[in-house]
Parts: structure tokens; sequence; C-alpha cells
């Protein structure tokens, strides 16, 4: 999808340049203003196709996220993932709609969209943090616990009869947020002094692996959730902004009669 929305980008950037690279005085004796102006077929039409992205991208992700809209056929990490190349190749549509020029209610809907723009990317950070079901649910802080302790037991069935190995294991995962690295290094050459076979070492390598990072998702679980609530403060705000504006937009815009090529 990033290439996809770079590849549309540098299209719309090649096709347009001679135009949009003319002062705003200057583009009505361009050869093709009325093709590229925002009234026009192409700017009118990109600019529409850019309103239906964004708005659908909005409704068909809220709808699956609150109100279990296709619960069963839309997985919500993907569903995110669409969501996010919607409402990013949507608004660079509606920049080049508007030709590159902003004025009086246009730009406080263009500074409320970039504003979405950015919070969204901070938000997908932000999310990425957190650990996730398969299905995209956020996992809770009791079930990350659960599943660090499924992993220990599995360790000490698997290696119940070496009570030394599996204290050396985990005294180098306690110390894994200090340096992860350092300590998958020095299980590894533990298990090798020990002389276990391949596939066993490899084995406990991708337990403690996920044990560490279980460890760490869990120490910064509460506080990402907690910068998760805030983001939404930030978002909503200037994506409601950005709707309604966007809203009395179309409006004025049927008003004076402009409705494209129908």
């Amino acid at each position: 999808m990033v290439f996809i929305t770079v590849a549309v980008t540098i299209y719309l950037c090649y096709t347009g340049y001679s135009y949009y690279d003319l002062p705003v005085e200057e583009r009505f004796y361009h050869p093709q203003h009325d093709w590229f102006k925002p009234s026009g077929a192409y700017g009118h039409g990109i600019g529409i196709l850019g309103t239906f992205m964004i708005l659908f991208g909005v409704v068909i992700y809220i709808a699956r996220k609150r109100y279990n809209f296709m619960v069963r056929v839309l997985r919500l990490k993907y569903l995110l993932e669409f969501h996010i190349f919607l409402c990013t190749l949507g608004p660079i549509l509606i920049l080049f709609h508007t030709a590159f020029k902003f004025g009086g209610i246009v730009s406080i809907a263009f500074w409320s969209m970039v504003a979405v723009v950015l919070s969204g990317v901070v938000g997908r950070f932000i999310y990425i943090q957190i650990p996730h079901s398969i299905e995209g649910r956020a996992l809770s802080l009791q079930e990350v616990q659960d599943m660090k302790v499924q992993l220990g037991e599995l360790l000490k069935q698997k290696f119940q009869d070496d009570k030394a190995l599996q204290v050396q294991i985990a005294g180098f995962t306690n110390e894994a947020s200090i340096d992860s690295r350092a300590s998958m290094s020095g299980i590894s050459r533990i298990l090798k002094a020990r002389k276990l076979p391949r596939k066993d070492r490899k084995e406990i390598l991708g337990l403690v692996k996920s044990e560490i990072s279980l460890s760490k998702k869990i120490a910064r679980l509460q506080s990402m959730q907690k910068l998760f609530k805030y983001w939404h403060v930030a978002h909503l705000p200037f994506a409601l902004v950005m709707l309604i504006i966007v809203v009395l937009h179309v409006i004025v815009t049927l008003a004076f009669g402009y409705k494209w090529i129908f």
C-alpha cells in the first residue's frame, strides 16, 4: 500500500507539474487550465475520489471497531492498515484537487487534514507498541502476563531435570530490559557449553526471545495505553473539524452548480 501511495503521488506530480508550478495568476493561460483547476474534470474528479476514500476509510473502520460490522470477515489489524492507506492517499488526492491554492475555510480544512494525517502517523506508532491478538484486539495487561507465565511453564516442563540451567536463563531474562542482545548471546554461550543438541538450543532461544519481548511489552503496556487515550483527544477533534468542513464544502459546491461531469 505504501508503494501505491508513493506511485500515485509521483504520477500526480509528473502529470500536472507544469500547471502547479505556475503562479496562481498565470494558471488561467495554461493550455490545460480547464482540466487541472479545482472545478475542472480532472481536479474535481480527484477531489471527489479523495473525499470518498476518506469517508469510506473512516466509516468502515468505525463500523467494524465499535459495532462489530462483518466481524467474521474483517480482521481489525488489516482493516486498520486499509484505513491508514485510504486516509493517507485520500488527503493527497484532495491536495492536488485544490491545485495547492488555499484560502478561507478551505485552509482550515486543509490544515485540519494535515493534523489528522500527522496524528495518525503518531497513533500508528503508539498502536504497534500495544500487544494485540491475532484478530487485532488490544490485549489487557493480565492477558500479556498470562502469555509470559505459559512460556515460563513450558521452559520448566521441557528442562525440568536441569534446575541450574533454568536459573541461569531466568537470570538473563530478568536483565533483558538492560541489553536483550547481551542476554541472548549469554544464553547461547551457556547452551553451547552444555553441548545441547542444535534443535534444543534453537527451541530454548526461541522461548527466551519471546519471554524478553513479552517482558518489554508488559513494561510499556500501561504507559502506551494511557498515551493512546490521550492521542484520541488530539486526533478525533481534528478529524471532526475536517469532515464537517468537507461536508460544508460539498454543499456549497453543489449550491453553485458544480456537478463534475454529470
